[in-house]
């Protein structure tokens, strides 16, 4: 049971976008105002001033606004030439869209292990992906909240001759050796879907990079293959940013760093209230990496019981990811490959709850369940 004092701070939600809302809503409203009088629903002025805004505020010199981060990685692909008979490399420990993004442009999509301590893609195994299936992308994707080991991985990739794209959806503000998305690759995509550190109301992606002819050529696929009405050059999709949503992330950019600060001051007392908490293990930050903490992931062992006991006692909790992509229905049959440290690791993560509003009394109530929890299952097994 946890003491009288704990659950009476109440329930902890694992994310809890009303508080970000409450800092926006007058500079929201206004803006909605004046895209609802305007007419320029999809594109204009509201997206433009996003969209050179976040290149701006990530170092690189063209964002191309689109529908989601799913499409995002898919125009990168495709601008760059990837399609049928491709291969594409992407970890096994990520999210369903990074490989359904390949997937999509018709590529075979091939896999790569993590490393053990951060679970961000690992240069070994990429070197051995590399060497047996030769991909012609790789997909290196920014986990957690923190960049992948970029200057590691993209001289393995063109020494085989792939292009190295970054799937930066969970890393908005995120530096890695004092250098943001989009650095060293050809091309870096996000997705503003409403829980990352920079989310929408609703979908929402985008695509970084240094090229012009990239950005045109995204922005060209992006909308129906199409510069001028009616006249279409290539087959394209329709995948565009609304001024609405464009409205709330400029709103959102404005305040991201010191919302970022806030999640990295709740990761820190994290981090020191799990010191003395046995059988956790929590997720550093790789040397370099300024993280930014979309989320908080600790492993333990019992994970699903743990997860279950978190939630029955009012704590928010998540896991990401439970099971590695390679092992999904959807990608049965892909590979027969083993790639142990990201099997291992889908047995025993857990996300804790992350949000920039997250208290210091929320964060105790967290751990002191998170510990209960824990130490039952000691208790069962003694």
């Amino acid at each position: 049971m946890l003491p009288a004092s704990v659950t009476a701070l109440g329930p902890v939600p694992f994310l809890n976008l009303g508080w970000q809302h409450d800092q926006i809503a007058e500079e929201v409203d206004e803006g909605f105002r004046r895209v609802l009088a305007s007419g320029a629903y999809v594109g204009g002025p509201e997206v433009t001033q996003f969209e050179n805004a976040f290149a701006a505020a990530s170092g690189v010199d063209h964002c191309v606004g689109v529908a989601n981060g799913t499409d995002a990685i898919e125009l990168a692909l495709r601008a760059l030439g990837i399609g049928p008979d491709s291969v594409v490399a992407v970890p096994a420990n990520t999210f369903i869209a990074t490989a359904e993004a390949a997937w999509r442009t018709g590529a075979r999509v091939v896999f790569v292990d993590v490393d053990p301590a951060h679970l961000l893609m690992d240069p070994t195994s990429l070197e051995a992906t590399c060497r047996a299936h030769r991909p012609n992308a790789v997909i290196a994707v920014d986990l957690y909240g923190q960049i992948a080991p970029l200057d590691q991985l993209v001289p393995i990739a063109e020494r085989h001759g792939a292009v190295v794209i970054e799937d930066a959806a969970q890393s908005q503000g995120a530096l890695r050796h004092g250098r943001g998305l989009g650095h060293g690759v050809a091309m870096a995509t996000t997705s503003f879907y409403p829980g990352k550190n920079l989310g929408a109301y609703g979908d929402g992606g985008a695509v970084l990079t240094r090229s012009p002819e990239l950005a045109e050529r995204v922005r060209l696929i992006a909308n129906h293959g199409s510069k001028v009405r009616y006249h279409h050059e290539v087959p394209g999709v329709n995948s565009r940013l609304d001024a609405l949503q464009a409205v709330v992330l400029s709103a959102k950019l404005s305040r991201l760093e010191g919302w970022n600060e806030r999640r990295r001051a709740a990761a820190r007392l994290y981090e020191e209230l799990l010191e003395s908490v046995g059988g956790v293990t929590t997720t550093p930050t790789a040397a370099g990496n300024t993280h930014v903490w979309h989320l908080f992931v600790v492993q333990v062992d019992d994970r699903d019981r743990v997860v279950s006991e978190l939630q029955a006692n009012g704590v928010g909790a998540a896991i990401h990811y439970p099971v590695p992509v390679h092992r999904t229905p959807a990608f049965a049959g892909a590979t027969d490959e083993r790639f142990e440290v990201s099997e291992a690791a889908a047995d025993h993560i857990l996300s804790l709850p992350m949000f920039p509003g997250i208290t210091a009394d929320q964060q105790v109530r967290v751990v002191a369940t998170l510990q209960a929890a824990v130490s039952q299952r000691a208790a069962i097994r003694y």
